[in-house]
């Protein structure tokens, strides 16, 4: 990628793999400990700001840093580009370079609490407009285990199905009614792949920690989980009956059906390739996927659909948000918040920013933008009508998506994620690519070194 933060694969698949690169630093961080500016406004550093590679995206921001600034006069924003960079974090973290509201992955908060890294905003963050109509289970992972708040989500995704109409219609399926189980999936697969010419049903990925990523979400979508705690520590728990079920899913796909290709050991962007050419049924990705595919792989909105998680009982739940450095005065740490309610969290703008998306012919209609799939009750009720209003994307071929994940539980990915992933790469590799590799053995193996990792955790 040009910047980390490129869409040639969503952000979300270069998220987790940065996350592997990030080692959090143990020194306190800070920023300049100055809280005005020679004009007497409350000046902040944040990030966020993409690159100039992504022009529409850019001046979406600037526009509003401007808009911002006109509404609050007292507060000065001065943006820097890009997300979490994992080259830098964890320098910019021990020489106090570090912003004064940042940028985190879902993955994150948990060790950047324990470490002390970011501003205890519980009493200041009473007063943010419409927090108590954001997701609990989105505000908990920004909390400690007492219950104090350390910043705020901005987006959520939850895994689904992006699958192909175009060859479901040609299979003899039908694609307002994609499947719903593991076992349907499979049923699909082989119809799809039985079209000839090199179509593949199903594909998955397998290295580059995306095969564990996505294993993660094989054992989530049968109601099981990667790893548990147990009393004060955490363990593997994967190498059960639900393990073995969701890769003998895999195996025999791949072995028994081949329905699953003969070209392995494949990552997101492959995948996306393969779907974007109109040479692949279904693939396991969140709805960002569509946008992708595309932009950088010449598909068209009309041609796809998004299922919810097959199974429904479970799904990998994954976002961002921000938080404020813990050396930031109680004005900055006000003024951040203020920025993080008004940029991302205010259903005031939604319709304003939905506009934006019209105007620049960006897709609305997607279940996660243009605005965030972070809200309950009559926000997102408010949210939903006005993206269906505003659609110029097929919204119903992803109806299917929508109406799950309001009723299927999200579970976010288990600590210390990427050394985790990186683990069980191996065990879908072997699945995928040798047809007599032994499921009780592989998860043995891979749950060794998955408990030496949680070992790490504290």
């Amino acid at each position: 990628m040009s910047s980390p933060w490129s869409r040639t694969v969503p952000r979300r698949i270069f998220c987790m793999l940065a996350a592997g690169g990030l080692a959090l630093g143990v020194a306190a961080c800070g920023s300049d400990s100055g809280t005005e500016t020679a004009g007497g406004k409350v000046k902040i550093t944040v990030t966020g700001q993409p690159p100039t590679s992504q022009p529409f995206e850019r001046g979406v921001f600037d526009a509003d840093v401007k808009e911002f600034e006109a509404s609050h006069p007292n507060i000065q924003i001065e943006p820097h580009e890009g997300f979490m960079d994992p080259k830098t974090f964890s320098a910019k973290l021990a020489g106090g370079q570090l912003e004064d509201v940042y940028y985190v992955y879902f993955t994150d908060p948990a060790q950047i609490i324990a470490r002390r890294q970011a501003a205890d905003i519980t009493e200041a963050a009473k007063s943010v407009p419409h927090i108590n109509d954001i997701k609990p289970e989105l505000l908990d992972n920004f909390r400690d285990a007492n219950g104090k708040l350390y910043g705020l989500p901005t987006m959520n995704y939850t895994m689904g199905l992006v699958y192909s109409r175009p060859l479901f219609q040609r299979a003899g399926l039908d694609p307002d009614k994609p499947p719903t189980t593991w076992d349907e999936v499979r049923e699909d697969a082989k119809k799809i792949a039985a079209l000839g010419n090199g179509v593949v049903g199903y594909a998955d990925y397998s290295k580059n920690n995306q095969g564990g990523w996505h294993m993660t979400g094989w054992m989530y979508s049968m109601g099981g989980d990667i790893a548990r705690k147990d009393g004060d520590k955490w363990v593997a728990d994967f190498d059960n009956e639900k393990g073995k079920q969701a890769l003998q899913y895999l195996h025999d796909m791949r072995w028994t059906d081949n329905s699953m290709g003969a070209k392995q050991l494949l990552e997101a962007t492959d995948v996306q390739r393969m779907m974007g050419a109109g040479q692949l049924g279904m693939y396991m990705a969140a709805p960002d996927n569509v946008p992708v595919l595309v932009k950088q792989f010449n598909g068209k909105y009309e041609d796809y659909g998004i299922a919810g998680m097959p199974g429904g009982q479970g799904t990998l739940l994954g976002g961002e948000g921000y938080m404020i450095n813990p050396k930031a005065s109680p004005d900055k740490v006000k003024a951040g918040l203020e920025w993080i309610q008004w940029k991302y969290l205010n259903p005031d703008r939604f319709e304003k920013h939905i506009q934006q998306y019209v105007d620049g012919k960006q897709p609305v209609g997607l279940p996660a933008e243009p605005t965030p799939d972070v809200w309950t009750g009559s926000v997102r009720e408010q949210q939903l009508a006005l993206k269906a209003k505003f659609a110029n994307v097929p919204a119903k071929n992803y109806q299917s998506y929508v109406d799950t994940t309001s009723k299927i539980k999200g579970s976010i990915e288990p600590p210390n994620a990427q050394q985790i992933y990186a683990a069980l790469d191996s065990v879908m590799q072997a699945v995928l690519t040798d047809q007599n590799a032994n499921i009780d053995q592989q998860l043995s193996s891979a749950s060794s070194k998955v408990n030496s990792v949680l070992a790490q955790v504290k």
